[in-house]
């Protein structure tokens, strides 16, 4: 591509020709002409990615993913050590308790229900207490 430049015409409403007067000042740039093509590159760029869905400029698309790596690491390492250590009780559990296969297949449906009715906040003090049946109880 030639460092050649097209003419364009151009018309304006009056609010905008003060709009790109004044941030012309502000902007930096060396002359209106740089403005406009910067600013109409701008715009194309916005168009051509949001046709892709992905409208966000570069810089906050890489601390949005920067912090979502993060939050995804934070909680990848949590939910491991939570899994290690359900994974101790209920090995606890089966060695100390003999389940046959229609206890456990009881046992799974029962606290599915109960996960799903709690919304995942199930108390353990509540569950002992028997107030479990209570779906109230448990939105403390």
């Amino acid at each position: 591509m030639s460092n050649e430049k097209e003419r364009l015409s151009l018309r304006v409403s009056p609010v905008t020709s003060y709009r790109l007067h004044t941030a012309y000042k502000k902007s930096g740039c060396r002359s209106m002409n740089e403005l406009a093509e910067k600013a109409i590159g701008f715009y194309l760029d916005y168009l051509e990615a949001s046709n892709a869905g992905d409208f966000l400029p570069t810089a906050l698309k890489s601390y949005i993913d920067g912090r979502l790596g993060k939050l995804e690491e934070r909680l990848s390492s949590l939910s491991f050590r939570q899994s290690v250590e359900v994974d101790m009780i209920a090995g606890i559990l089966a060695d100390g308790l003999q389940f046959s296969e229609e206890d456990l297949r009881r046992r799974r449906a029962e606290s599915v229900n109960n996960v799903k009715r709690t919304n995942g906040r199930i108390s353990l003090e509540k569950y002992a207490r028997g107030t479990w049946e209570d779906e109230d109880e448990w939105q403390d």
